[in-house]
């Protein structure tokens, strides 16, 4: 009994390639805002943070963008693994 390596492509199994993708590029995209609104907080409203006594103001937009970082590369993994069609990096 051998191994069965033949790959059936039905519409259904490309369908659902091409939805697993899409949804993974809509992971990044979700990722790069996340992460272009901790930049755009860093950069352009860093005046407040002198007005403000804790630093949580600070903190909060490191961690969008650490957070948006992580999303992106998730994203990027999840749509490579989709076009390569790579099990072990979903």
């Amino acid at each position: 009994m051998g191994e069965f390596n033949e790959k059936k492509t039905t519409c259904g199994t490309v369908c659902l390639k091409y939805l697993l993708f899409t949804y993974n590029c809509c992971f990044w995209l979700a990722g790069l805002a996340v992460m272009a609104v901790g930049i755009w907080t860093l950069a352009l409203k860093s005046d407040y943070i002198s007005l403000l006594a804790s630093g949580t103001y600070l903190a909060t937009a490191y961690i969008l963008v650490v957070a948006g970082t992580v999303v992106m590369v998730t994203g990027v993994l999840g749509c490579c693994a989709t076009f390569k069609e790579r099990r072990n990096l979903l």
